[in-house]
């Protein structure tokens, strides 16, 4: 049985090594921080996750769903705060069943790596940073070394040492490529007599056309808030300087939002500025090493589909290596082919989706082109999906997604939005969308 090194337990890498348990590997997880479940994680660095079905799939087969159920919150659509101070809700589908939940990241990390343990084959190393590989030994910032064999994953975020190792051999060196857009995380807290202050089953957007406030909602009453801003520029992270500066955007911007934060401005000046970058890496894998979620293909937050993808890479991961019995060299190579247009077509959305959620939603043509699409759903389900419904609610391959949502989008360019000709829609989607 080969030997199975995972560096990281963030997300990807406790959760894949409870699928490499369950079939038999023992697994060495090396991770740089404390062990979260003893010391507490400083909080403003971690945008809310949003988990999906495709998240979902992953947590059952690692069966381990139903211990994260209890800490999920469904958000059944978006809430849109108009600068008027009106509220419209556009639900993420016409199937009420269909629905996006909120978890907290430290939460779900900690039950996933617990699960890990407790399958008596993982064996969790905190407080291991790995600084250099080299094709002999991975070195620790502790001094500690482990030989270069067995099966090598990098779990290990969007600064993976092991992807500079996989580019130092490869004439491709991957890259990240900024948004140009920073983010800074705030806070609601619960209402006076304990309860949530906003609607506790929705995504809230306050969309300010080149920037936005979004807040998911907590088990705790809590709403974790997230600015996105430019970096640079007349209204950007850089421009906002002082408390005054700061109330007046908020009170422009965001009024409905401004009394309900917590601990404001000044929570605006100590948490921590977040940057906002895709990481494209061409190579995967290089002998004995490969890659899994962010490490590979770090993505920006707007589809809520980091976490799901980085999941879905674990299945991926492992549907190939039952393919090929265990055969390592073989499932590393087709994951990595495989997975790579599926990765490079969620990046793509991710960026488009930010400039839908900051400026679209509130734009009466975004809302028409949303009706018809759903008009088409409704009609013909099994052709016409909506992009965000295919990302969201299914395992359709992103890369597919993709192409879908291109055809779906000329389709729906091509009719009248006011009222839908479904006799043109049928024959446009008969020829262009087959079955899914």
């Amino acid at each position: 049985m080969d030997k199975i090194t995972i560096i990281g337990s963030g997300l990807a890498g406790p959760l894949l090594s409870i699928l490499l348990a369950e079939r038999g590997y023992q697994v060495h997880l090396y991770e740089k921080r404390v062990d979260p479940r003893i010391n507490k994680i400083s909080a403003g660095r971690s945008i809310n996750l949003a988990l999906s079905h495709r998240g979902i799939e992953a947590l059952k087969q690692a069966n381990v769903f139903e211990i994260v159920q209890p800490h999920l919150i469904p958000m059944k659509g978006r809430m849109i705060h108009t600068q008027n101070g009106e509220l419209d809700f556009q639900p993420y589908s016409i199937n009420p069943d269909e629905y996006i939940n909120s978890v907290s990241r430290a939460e779900l990390n900690k039950i996933l790596m617990t699960a890990a343990e407790n399958s008596g084959k993982v064996n969790i190393h905190f407080n291991e940073a790995l600084i250099a590989v080299d094709d002999e030994k991975l070195t620790f910032y502790t001094g500690e070394t482990i030989p270069n064999e067995g099966i090598i994953i990098g779990a290990d975020g969007a600064g993976s040492q092991i992807r500079k190792y996989i580019d130092s051999h490869s004439t491709s060196p991957s890259h990240a490529k900024p948004l140009g857009h920073a983010y800074k995380e705030l806070n609601i807290a619960p209402s006076d007599n304990g309860g949530f202050q906003l609607d506790a089953n929705s995504l809230h957007i306050w969309p300010g056309g080149e920037f936005m406030l979004i807040a998911l909602p907590n088990t705790d009453k809590t709403f974790t808030c997230t600015l996105f801003l430019p970096t640079s520029g007349d209204m950007s992270f850089e421009s906002l300087k002082t408390k005054e500066e700061v109330n007046d955007f908020f009170q422009s911007n965001f009024n409905d939002a401004l009394p309900l934060l917590e601990n404001f401005p000044q929570s605006f000046f100590h948490n921590t500025t977040g940057s906002l970058a895709t990481v494209y890496a061409d190579e995967w894998r290089y002998k004995n090493h490969c890659l899994v979620g962010d490490a590979a293909h770090a993505v920006v937050p707007f589809f809520g589909q980091g976490m799901n993808a980085s999941f879905e890479d674990c299945i991926v991961l492992m549907d190939f290596l039952e393919e090929h019995k265990g055969n390592w060299d073989n499932t590393l190579t087709d994951y990595a082919k495989h997975r790579k247009p599926d990765a490079d077509a969620i990046a793509q959305m991710a960026i488009e989706n930010y400039i839908e959620m900051r400026n679209s939603v509130a734009q009466s043509e975004y809302i028409n082109r949303r009706e018809t699409a759903n008009t088409l759903y409704k009609n013909f389900p099994t052709q016409f999906i909506p992009r965000y419904n295919m990302v969201s609610f299914t395992s359709i391959p992103y890369s597919q997604v993709y192409e879908r949502g291109e055809i779906q989008k000329n389709i729906i360019s091509t009719l009248n939005g006011e009222s839908v000709d479904l006799t043109l829609a049928e024959s446009l989607i008969n020829e262009q969308l087959p079955e899914i």
